[in-house]
C-alpha cells in the first residue's frame, strides 16, 4: 500500500512486480514468541526461489547438515530437491568416466552419491519405511543408469555404483525387517526375481546380456558396498534363499563366478575344461565363507556343504583341481566339513581322489604340505574303525598311482612341446606325491619320538 502526500491510499497495481510473493512461511503476527510461530528463522522471509538459490552454494554435506536444524527446514529441503532446479544440481549423472576399472572404483561422483544418501536419510526420517522408499523413487528413478537394464554400457558405467553407495548410506542402521522391504521394494521395481527364474531355468550362457546384467546389479547395488559381513550375509541370504539348492548354486555362479577377460561375461566352461587360478575362485570361495559364518539361523552348515556339492557340478563336472582349489580358498572348517560328509556316507574313493588333488594344489600353489598331511588326519579320524581308516589310506595311495599314470599316458599321447601343459602337470603331481609322503614321514617320526 502506498500513503499519497495529501494522505489518501492509492493502490499499486501488483501486474507491476515481477518477484515472487511466495514465502518460506507465512508472516508472523505481533506479540506472537517467534520461537513458536516458526522454525524457519530469518529464511522464513524469503522468497522461496531466494532460498532455493542459496542452497546452491551449500555442498550436499552441509544441505543435510542443514535438514536437522528443523523439522520445516527439513520439508523446505525436501521441496527443493523435488524441484527441477535441486534435481539439476544434486542428480548429477557423469556415470561413464573415462579410464573407469572394475574395482577401483573410487571418483568424485560415487563419494557425491554416498552425500546424497546422508542427504535422503536425513530429510526423510520421519516418514515411514514404505513412504521413504517411494520418495526417493520418485527422485531417482529418471536415472537410467540406475536401473538393472537401462544402460548401454553397463561394464563401463558407475551407475550402479552409486546406487549401491546411495542405498548403503540411506539404509545404515536400519533394522531387518526395514531392510526386507528395500529387497522387496527393489525387487518389484526392476522384476529381478523373473530375471534370475529366466537364468536359472535356461541353458547356462544362452542369456549371456541378462547374466551379466543381473550379475553387475546384485554386486553393486546390493552386495559389494557393505563393510560387515553380516551385512553382506543378509543380502545374499536375499538372492539365495527363495530358489531351490541347483537354482542357488546357478545363482551363486552367475553372482561371484569367474568372467571372461575379454567381454566380461561369464564364463561357464572355466571350472569344467580347463584350470582355474585363485583370482577366479576366490569370489566364490568368499561367498561361501560368508554364508557358512553366517549369524543367523537362516544357514546351517549341511545347507553350505550342499551347495558347494552342487555348485561342483555347474554346469558339467568340475575338473578335480578346481574343486580343490575352491576347498582351500573357502578354508579349514568349510573344507573339512565336506569331507567328512563323504567320509561319513561312505564315499572313500571320492574322498581319496580329493586328497590326491589337495596335494597338487599345495604343491602348486606354494602352500605347506603339511596342511594336506593333517586334513587327511583329521578326516581318517571320522572313521569308525581301523578297517575303514587302511582302505581310506590305500584308496589315497591308488589314487596317487592312477592319476599319475592317465597324466603319463596323456603326456605320451599327445606329444610334448615346451607349452605342454599336461607334462608341467605331471610333473607337479610327482613333487606333490613326494612331498605329501615326506610330511607323512616326519610326522610319524615326530610322534615316535614322542
Amino acid at each position: 500500500m502506498a500513503v499519497s502526500s495529501s494522505g489518501s491510499i492509492t493502490a499499486i497495481p501488483n501486474l507491476k512486480f515481477k518477484r515472487s510473493n511466495r514465502r518460506l512461511a507465512a508472516p508472523i503476527a505481533e506479540g506472537t514468541d517467534t520461537a513458536d510461530a516458526s522454525t524457519l528463522g530469518h529464511f522464513r522471509v524469503l522468497p522461496i526461489e531466494i532460498f532455493h538459490i542459496l542452497l546452491q552454494y551449500l555442498s550436499v554435506k552441509d544441505i543435510s547438515i542443514m535438514s536437522m536444524v528443523s523439522k520445516d527446514i527439513s520439508r523446505q529441503l525436501t521441496s527443493y530437491i523435488s524441484s527441477s532446479a535441486g534435481n539439476r544440481r544434486l542428480l548429477c549423472q557423469d556415470f561413464h568416466c573415462a579410464g573407469f576399472v572394475e574395482g577401483r572404483c573410487e571418483s568424485p561422483v560415487l563419494e557425491h552419491y554416498r552425500a546424497l544418501g546422508l542427504l535422503f536419510k536425513r530429510c526423510t526420517l520421519l516418514l515411514p519405511t514404505r513412504e521413504r522408499l517411494k520418495y526417493i523413487h520418485k527422485i531417482v528413478s529418471e536415472i537410467s543408469c540406475f536401473k538393472l537394464c537401462g544402460c548401454p554400457s553397463p561394464t563401463l558405467c558407475l551407475g550402479l555404483l552409486c546406487y549401491g553407495a546411495f542405498l548403503k548410506i540411506l539404509t545404515a542402521g536400519w533394522d531387518e525387517l526395514e531392510c526386507h522391504r528395500v529387497y522387496i521394494f527393489l525387487c518389484d521395481l526392476t522384476n529381478l526375481p523373473r530375471k534370475v527364474q529366466s537364468l536359472v531355468s535356461s541353458k547356462p550362457g544362452s542369456s549371456y546380456k541378462l547374466e551379466l546384467r543381473v550379475r553387475l546389479f546384485c554386486r553393486h547395488v546390493l552386495l559389494d558396498h557393505w563393510t560387515h559381513r553380516t551385512d553382506s550375509a543378509f543380502w545374499l541370504t536375499r538372492l539365495l534363499k527363495p530358489w531351490p539348492i541347483v537354482n542357488q548354486a546357478r545363482l551363486l555362479y552367475i553372482l561371484y563366478g569367474p568372467v571372461s577377460t575379454l567381454d566380461g561375461y561369464i564364463s561357464w566352461l572355466k571350472m569344467t575344461e580347463g584350470l582355474a587360478d585363485e583370482n577366479s575362485l576366490k569370489g566364490l570361495a568368499d561367498a561361501i565363507k560368508l554364508l557358512y559364518d553366517a549369524e543367523s539361523k537362516e544357514w546351517t552348515a549341511d545347507d553350505v556343504i550342499s551347495l558347494v556339492d552342487e555348485l561342483s557340478v555347474v554346469p558339467h563336472d568340475w575338473l578335480l583341481e578346481n574343486n580343490a582349489r575352491l576347498l582351500i580358498l573357502s578354508g579349514n572348517s568349510i573344507c573339512f566339513t565336506f569331507m567328512a560328509s563323504k567320509a561319513v556316507n561312505g564315499r572313500t574313493a571320492d574322498l581319496a581322489r580329493i586328497v590326491v588333488f589337495l596335494a597338487l594344489v599345495c604343491e602348486k600353489d606354494l602352500y605347506c604340505m603339511d596342511w594336506a598331511v593333517k586334513m587327511m588326519q583329521r578326516i581318517s579320524k571320522v572313521f569308525s574303525t581301523s578297517q575303514e581308516r587302511k582302505t581310506f589310506l590305500q584308496n589315497i595311495e591308488n589314487s596317487f598311482a592312477r592319476t599319475i599314470m592317465d597324466l603319463l599316458q596323456s603326456v605320451i599321447s599327445g606329444g610334448r612341446n615346451e607349452e605342454d601343459s599336461g607334462f608341467l602337470n605331471l610333473f607337479h603331481l610327482v613333487n606333490a606325491q613326494a612331498n605329501f609322503h615326506k610330511e607323512i614321514l616326519y610326522l610319524t617320526l615326530n610322534s615316535t619320538s614322542s
